[in-house]
């Protein structure tokens, strides 16, 4: 279970990290063929802040997730803890804000689920 955590949370980690980047470095979105039209209903121009947001919040949270996961800290399962309601919370919102929903924010939603689940497991507590 700890390596399939280790393995969700670096995967969300630095997928967002990258995505952050891309979107930062080239904000019209074309590099990820992401029309600017999906921006329409929302105060942004272009995808330069929502690319920083997601680094900021999403990858770095389970970036720190996954480092105190692989060396074993003792807070590490909160940390994955936050990092996968951080993650749900981003799907969330974009899905309230963006009328457009793709498959990797249903990807993205169920993993951080796995993640809030097996965080919970390891800490002693469960959902069901």
């Amino acid at each position: 279970m700890k390596n399939i955590l280790l393995i969700l949370v670096c995967f969300v980690a630095l997928s967002t990290l990258f995505v952050g980047i891309l979107l930062m470095s080239v904000p019209d979105g074309s590099i990820l063929r992401l029309p600017i039209s999906f921006l329409h209903s929302t105060v942004f121009d272009d995808f330069r802040l929502p690319g920083f947001l997601l680094f900021l919040f999403v990858g770095c949270t389970n970036l720190i997730a996954a480092f105190y996961l692989f060396i074993n800290m003792s807070k590490r399962y909160n940390w994955s803890l936050f990092g996968g309601i951080i993650t749900i919370l981003w799907v969330v919102l974009q899905w309230m804000i963006i009328e457009n929903t793709m498959l990797t924010d249903m990807i993205y939603f169920l993993v951080a689920f796995g993640i809030i689940l097996i965080s919970l497991q390891l800490k002693g507590r469960s959902l069901i």
